[in-house]
């Protein structure tokens, strides 16, 4: 068998014994971090699911962002450098269309429901996946990011996301991206009629166990963590 190619490294984190039809979870990193740094929250998972961590193409020492990566080049407030995201944007989608293909030559399996989010820069660009390749996951995470204001490249359409729920943590104290940009972005998809589940938190800019707890319990309540009617 060929071994399948992707354009981004990656990880897999399986909890336990990765199964048959499991649920898979792609969290992508934040600005300036890697494929390795959102790799503990694997234990969180049930048993048997499997963590996929892929790392951003664009290196961000020319951004200004330290020795680590990124997923676009950020102007400020909601606006990025359209160019820079959109290639981000077609190197996710290649990995996602490889990923049944690098779960069975790597873990002997093939996928069940597959979810994307992700952290920060993560978050956003998760979002800005699923807005502009509608049906491609099943759900979407996002931690402390926001909505792209780049109208020429991530378009707000209900449908899109009418078969996408969402869920949307952010710290009422993030110094990094603000609060206030972050409900702007919910505005948003409200207006759209997103299925939004938001919660917020008195924390800065991070991802605490409180909001880990409230992820699962969203994931379980949309069946994202169950295949073929058994609860993980």
């Amino acid at each position: 068998m060929t071994q399948p190619q992707t354009e981004l490294d990656f990880e897999f984190t399986p909890h336990g014994s990765a199964i048959d039809e499991a649920p898979v979870v792609i969290l992508l990193h934040g600005r300036g971090a890697d494929r390795h740094d959102l790799k503990g929250v694997a234990q969180v998972l049930p048993e048997g699911s499997v963590l996929v961590t892929p790392q951003a193409p664009h290196p961000g020492a020319a951004w200004g962002y330290g020795g680590g990566w990124a997923w676009y080049r950020y102007v400020a407030e909601d606006r990025v450098i359209a160019d820079t995201l959109l290639d981000s944007l077609a190197r996710l989608d290649h990995f996602i269309e490889a990923l049944p293909d690098l779960l069975e030559d790597r873990l002997g399996i093939t996928p069940g429901p597959v979810t994307l989010g992700g952290f920060s820069q993560g978050g956003t660009t998760s979002l800005a996946y699923a807005l502009t390749h509608p049906g491609k996951v099943h759900g979407v995470s996002v931690f402390s990011g926001f909505l792209v204001d780049a109208p020429e490249s991530v378009i707000i359409q209900g449908p899109a996301l009418d078969d996408t729920p969402v869920f949307w943590g952010h710290g009422t104290d993030d110094p990094a991206i603000p609060f206030s940009l972050g409900e702007r972005g919910r505005t948003r998809l409200r207006v759209e009629g997103v299925d939004l589940t938001t919660f917020d938190y008195p924390m800065g800019h991070g991802i605490s166990p409180s909001e880990l707890n409230d992820w699962m319990n969203w994931m379980r309540s949309r069946a994202l963590l169950h295949v073929d009617g058994v609860g993980l």
